[in-house]
């Protein structure tokens, strides 16, 4: 090598070594910037509780302030965010968990005194000899009857830790009775119905997507699969979401191998794809998803997969649009943020979440839904066609907020007969059915099929014993024709209400109401009619 060759090498080295040595400080000054500034901007939030502390006036409550001071940075981010309490994080978890400590009954407050519809099979209650029908009148010492006891104050005081005890004392056929339960941890279901609807169409109702959510509907579409079932219509109308990989358990059950269910993505998480392994038992089941204007998170995940898939019909009114994905936080105080991370994507790229700029208020936009029309016509379903998708058949869909279902069906305004909204303003056919619980107490309960139900509900005269008991009890009067004109909707309700005081519980609530159940209706004509 020449000197002069030599010489050149030199000189770009230098300049190179040089423009790196430069591009370090410059990054290296960028950087220390950056953090300086992050420290400022974060700094400043403890430079003034700090100042707040040393110059109040009077005490300060510093774990309220650091509550508050949470809450309104939170509420800056997107309206899913949040900041949860103890109590509240515990109760939230608690929810979802599929599980929680208590005595195991579910119940309802029709006048001012709650009544025991379900005894948890197993649950402590059970053990102990509580019944269906039962009035609540005591929690311990506490009164909760005939004294417009809050409801949510009634559940806080009967749950409690595994292990202690609660004195329940009840009022049976006129006898007042104390009953000593020790608590115990109870199953909470999120399936609310599963039976064979007619022919060969099973339906299945769920509520949430706990725990337990895939286990759950597993069990019961296979148990229909026995009774005959070749068509599911399943029913996640006001279901406002949970678990994720519960979603992705139940996606994967319908779909064969390959198919994408969802896809999650965000500025500091990765692409994320899931797909379906091919292994679920119902992927010949013939399929219907019904959703809602509150159908959100988890069940969107759910409806969205099954519709860009073309895996089965969607059936209902635009869902609520949460295409967020959240991600819980914890600190030793018991308390966590719950922190939005991600956005999840449906197969064919849409993202489900609704606008939350500030253009309309996000926590009221399904009121401005019910004021703009949508609800009743498809015609006021306000889409997003810059937003412009396609399902592997190639059907347009629409991203921008919520699902909008394969066919709509607007809420059905037809039944406001002035005796019927007379009725649910006071809540007489509740009220009524606990009433005929009172007088067929016994007989109700021996009933665990719907033949003997069907026989003892067509037994009793519920037009004469409803009329007449409004008419009493409510001073709510009604002539033939206003009878006339409630009875298709009003008699399916009432026996919806009374049937569900039996063993078979929620199950014969939805038998019998969904006869008259306008989205369900439709959905089983589509079955029967595809083209």
């Amino acid at each position: 090598m020449s000197g002069k060759t030599r010489q050149i090498i030199q000189v770009v080295l230098g300049v190179v070594i040089g423009a790196l040595i430069t591009l370090s400080v410059v990054r290296y000054r960028d950087a220390k910037h950056l953090i300086n500034t992050r420290y400022a901007d974060w700094r400043k939030l403890n430079l003034v509780l700090d100042m707040v502390e040393k110059n109040y006036v009077d005490t300060l409550d510093r774990e309220g302030m650091t509550d508050a001071a949470i809450v309104a940075a939170l509420s800056r981010l997107d309206p899913h965010s949040v900041y949860l309490p103890p109590q509240e994080l515990e109760a939230s978890q608690e929810e979802l968990a599929g599980n929680f400590d208590g005595i195991g009954i579910q119940f309802n407050v029709p006048n001012d005194t709650a009544i025991v519809l379900e005894v948890i099979p197993g649950g402590p209650s059970e053990k102990v000899g509580l019944m269906p029908g039962d009035r609540l009148l005591k929690v311990d010492d506490k009164v909760i009857a005939g004294v417009k006891f809050p409801q949510d104050s009634m559940v806080r005081r009967i749950k409690g830790p595994s292990g202690t005890k609660v004195t329940v004392t009840v009022k049976r056929e006129g006898e007042i009775i104390p009953f000593e339960i020790v608590r115990g941890k109870i199953p909470m279901h999120s399936v609310d119905a599963a039976f064979m609807l007619q022919d060969s169409i099973g339906y299945l109702r769920l509520s949430k997507f706990s725990r337990t959510t895939f286990r759950e509907c597993h069990e019961a579409a296979l148990k229909l699969k026995e009774e005959g079932m070749k068509h599911l219509i399943f029913d996640v109308r006001d279901n406002s979401g949970g678990y994720m990989d519960q979603a992705l358990l139940l996606s994967n059950d319908f779909l064969s191998q390959g198919d994408t269910i969802v896809y999650i993505e965000g500025l500091h998480r990765a692409k994320e794809v899931y797909k379906a392994d091919g292994r679920g038992d119902l992927q010949e089941m013939g399929l219907t998803v019904l959703i809602s204007e509150n159908s959100a998170s988890a069940s969107e995940i759910f409806a969205g997969a099954i519709q860009d898939n073309d895996r089965g019909r969607v059936v209902g009114r635009r869902s609520f649009g949460k295409g967020l994905v959240q991600e819980p936080f914890f600190f030793s105080d018991n308390s966590g943020v719950r922190l939005t991370v991600a956005r999840y994507y449906t197969p064919s790229g849409r993202c489900i979440q609704k606008p939350y700029d500030g253009s309309r208020d996000y926590a009221y936009d399904i009121y401005y839904r019910y004021a703009d029309g949508e609800v009743f016509s498809a015609d006021s379903v306000k889409l997003d066609t810059a937003d412009v998708h396609h399902t592997r058949s190639g059907r347009l869909v629409y991203g921008g907020g919520g699902i909008m279902p394969d066919v709509f069906v607007p809420m059905d305004t037809t039944r406001a007969s002035d005796f019927y909204i007379a009725c649910n303003k006071k809540a007489t056919q509740m009220r009524f059915a606990s009433a005929i619980f009172d007088k067929y107490s016994r007989r109700l309960q021996a009933i665990d099929n719907f033949r003997d139900m069907d026989i003892f509900l067509n037994n009793i005269n519920l037009k004469v014993e409803f009329s007449q008991y409004a008419k009493t009890v409510d001073n709510i009067h009604c002539t033939e024709a206003e009878w006339d004109e409630s009875e298709p909707y009003l008699l399916p309700q009432l026996k919806a209400l009374i049937s569900r005081y039996s063993r078979l519980g929620e199950n014969a609530f939805y038998k019998y109401y969904l006869p008259v159940d306008y989205t369900v209706e439709n959905a089983v004509k589509l079955i029967k009619n595809p083209y």
